[in-house]
């Protein structure tokens, strides 16, 4: 890899986007570190020896000076309901590919809808949701599905031995309630459906050590959006377990607190990928520690690929798509540790 490219990382400052330009700089690119908040980027900067660039998406000139001379955009930004439409306009200008760790799944979605066309005529590359929610799961559901071109039922669960949300997890999640209404979101026989009844509780067997525990059923991340946008699957859903969906609903559970020197918590997680076919079943897991840190090295390995002509095809692409899915998982190697079981048939 060329090293020294600028990349720049809009809303620089955040929890996790501290975690990206860290990660950047490992990998020998050259983070250009971008927000509205001129004190916040002042500082991260001078810890950093880096420069930065105030903008907003009120401002669309301010975007484009952000994005001179970048080879591309990550997108840290949320709520992304209201960042990402103006910061992928940016990008489309300058001519560099975009992507976001968004998890707001009407964020997703809209990306898909508005700028597919788009982008693909303009041969430019947009990967939204390429982090721990949408971009992970999705990984795992294609890697599972291996050879198989269509499967009936997909099926994604998450083990986290906690769930200390950010500052902008809570925002995000209060602008996808807002824009929700009293509905929550399911995918069922390929359509989105809303709902009024409460998500289901239910069980599911993770892989030792974690084994069998409680899941809120039905808890629809932004996977349900990346997976449905290309595999041929008619019901995807989502699960997380109960303990984890307790610790992000309550309203004063603490924000994740740094227990190494890189700034990771010490939260693990396992995230347990199942599809089905017939009576067949095929699964993939991964393991690893701190959701929001292991963001860094998901979206920064997907744009290295995506500079270095590793990804397949243009305009607006999940994951699982634009990469090779098994080969993005190893390389994540020793940060994510993943696994294929091997296939066998379900009542």
């Amino acid at each position: 890899m060329e090293s020294g490219r600028l990349v720049a990382v809009f809303g620089a400052y955040g929890h996790t986007g501290r975690f990206v330009v860290a990660e950047l700089a490992a990998r020998g690119f050259v983070p250009v570190l971008s927000g509205r908040d001129a004190r916040a980027l002042g500082e991260l900067a001078d810890a950093h020896g880096l420069e930065a660039r105030v903008a907003s998406v009120d401002d669309p000139a301010s975007l484009d000076r952000a994005l001179a001379g970048a080879v591309a955009v990550i997108n840290c930004a949320g709520p992304f309901a209201s960042t990402t439409g103006p910061v992928i306009e940016a990008a489309l200008r300058a001519e560099v590919p975009y992507l976001d760790v968004a998890a707001e799944i009407e964020a997703n979605l809209d990306t898909f809808a508005h700028f597919r066309e788009h982008a693909r005529d303009a041969g430019a590359v947009i990967v939204p949701a390429m982090a721990f929610f949408g971009g992970l799961g999705d990984l795992l559901a294609t890697a599972a599905m291996g050879d198989w071109t269509s499967a009936d039922e997909a099926h994604i669960a998450y083990a986290l031995s906690n769930w200390h949300p950010t500052t902008g997890t809570r925002l995000s999640g209060a602008v996808s309630r807002e824009r929700r209404g009293n509905f929550r979101l399911r995918y069922r026989g390929g359509q989105w459906e809303h709902r009024t009844d409460a998500a289901p509780i239910a069980e599911w067997t993770f892989p030792e050590p974690v084994g069998r525990r409680s899941v809120i059923a039905e808890f629809t991340m932004a996977d349900v959006v990346t997976v449905s946008q290309h595999l041929t699957i008619p019901d995807v859903t989502t699960y997380m377990n109960a303990e984890a969906a307790r610790d992000v609903a309550a309203p004063d559970t603490p924000t994740p607190t740094a227990a190494d020197e890189s700034g990771r918590s010490d939260q693990t997680f396992l995230v347990d990928a199942a599809v089905r076919s017939g009576g067949t079943e095929r699964r993939a897991t991964a393991t690893g520690q701190d959701i929001y840190a292991i963001t860094a090295p998901l979206v920064v390995e997907a744009l290295d690929r995506v500079l270095t002509g590793r990804a397949k095809g243009v305009g607006v692409a999940s994951a699982g798509e634009i990469f090779d899915a098994p080969d993005f998982l190893r390389a994540l190697a020793p940060r994510i540790a993943f696994e294929l079981h091997p296939q066998e048939q379900v009542a």
